[in-house]
C-alpha cells in the first residue's frame, strides 16, 4: 500500500481514462495506488479495466449510479481516507500528469515543512497553453495570470480538482468534498474551506495536461437548450460556496450572475427567458441551500 491514493472519477470516457491511468502508473520518483471511481459507465469501462489494468495498485469501484463529478469525488475521497492513505491525489479522468507530477508535489510539501493543507499542480491544455478551466485563485476575485506562475510555490485560496494533493488528516478534520453539489464548484468550495485554516499552494514544477475538448469556462448563453438545466447546479453551488467568503464572495456571485444574464440577452440565439430564469432559480435556491459535509469514519 502506497502513502498516496490517486482518486480518479470517470463516466463514459474509457479512452481518456486509459491515458490517465497509464500516466499515473508511469510516475517516477514517487508512486501511488489508484482508486478508480466509476459513476456507472455504460461504454465498457469496467471491462477495459479488468482486461488492461488488472493489478493490485488499481482499485476499481462502480458506484452503481451516476453521482456526478462531485458525488464521485466525495465517495472516493471518503473511501481513501478510511482506508488509511496519508494523502489523496484528486483528478478527473481526462487529467494526464507529467511523470514527475506527484514527486514534485510531495517534494514541495517537504520544503514547506509540512505546513500546508493542499497542493495544486499547474494545468495546461493540449496546445500547451494554461488551461483556463483550472486556473487557481489567490483570492475570491483574482485568478492567477500566466505571468504570475513565477515562483516554485504560490499561496492560493482555491484550486480545481485537476491534480490536487490533500492530507488525509485535514480531510478527517474538515470533511470531504460536498457530493450533493453534483457538478461544478465542489473543488473551489472544498479548497476554500481548507484554506481558511491551512494554507494551500500551487506547485509550479508539478504539471499536468487537462485533455478536455474546450478549455474555456462554460457559458450559459451559448449552451444548447437540452443541456441548460444543469446550470442551475452552478448558480446554486456558487451562492453556497461564496457566501462563506464575506462581502467579496457576495460581490463575486452577484457580479457573475449579472454578467450571465447580460450575456444571455446579448448573445443567446433562443430561450433567453428560460436561461435567465435558471440564473435566478439557482441563486435563490443557493440562499437556503445547506448540504451535508460528510466526515470519514474512524
Amino acid at each position: 500500500m502506497n502513502q498516496v491514493a490517486a482518486i480518479v472519477v470517470t463516466y463514459n470516457r474509457k479512452d481518456l481514462l486509459r491515458e490517465c491511468l497509464q500516466k499515473l502508473l508511469g510516475q517516477v520518483k514517487a508512486s501511488c495506488d489508484i482508486m478508480l471511481i466509476d459513476n456507472a459507465s455504460t461504454d465498457g469501462t469496467e471491462g477495459m479495466i479488468r482486461e488492461e489494468f488488472d493489478r493490485p495498485e488499481v482499485i476499481y469501484t462502480n458506484t452503481g449510479a451516476n453521482l456526478g463529478g462531485a458525488g464521485g469525488f466525495e465517495f472516493g475521497v471518503k473511501k481513501a481516507v478510511e482506508a488509511g492513505y496519508k494523502y489523496v491525489w484528486i483528478m478527473d479522468d481526462d487529467t494526464l500528469p507529467e511523470e514527475t507530477a506527484l514527486y514534485e508535489l510531495l517534494r514541495a510539501g517537504k520544503a514547506l515543512h509540512d505546513r500546508w493543507g493542499y497542493l495544486s499542480s499547474v494545468a495546461y491544455w493540449t496546445d500547451g497553453s494554461y488551461c483556463q478551466a483550472n486556473v487557481q485563485k489567490t483570492n475570491v476575485l483574482h485568478r492567477l495570470k500566466p505571468d504570475e506562475y513565477n515562483h516554485p510555490v504560490i499561496r492560493v485560496l482555491m484550486a480545481s480538482f485537476v491534480s490536487l494533493l490533500v492530507k488525509s488528516e485535514v480531510i478527517r478534520e474538515l470533511g470531504c468534498p460536498i457530493g450533493d453539489y453534483f457538478i461544478w464548484t465542489d473543488d473551489y468550495e472544498f479548497t476554500g474551506r481548507i484554506a481558511k485554516k491551512y494554507p494551500g499552494y500551487v506547485v509550479t514544477r508539478s504539471k499536468v495536461v487537462h485533455a478536455m475538448k474546450v478549455h474555456t469556462r462554460v457559458k450559459l448563453a451559448t449552451t444548447p437548450a437540452e443541456r441548460m438545466d444543469r446550470f442551475q447546479y452552478l448558480f446554486r453551488n456558487d451562492v453556497h460556496c461564496y457566501r462563506h467568503h464575506g462581502l467579496a464572495g457576495w460581490a463575486y456571485v452577484i457580479g457573475k450572475d449579472a454578467y450571465n444574464c447580460l450575456d444571455v440577452l446579448l448573445h443567446s440565439d433562443g430561450d433567453k427567458l428560460s436561461k435567465i430564469r435558471i440564473v435566478f432559480k439557482g441563486f435563490f435556491e443557493g440562499l437556503r441551500y445547506d448540504p451535508e459535509i460528510k466526515m470519514p469514519e474512524s
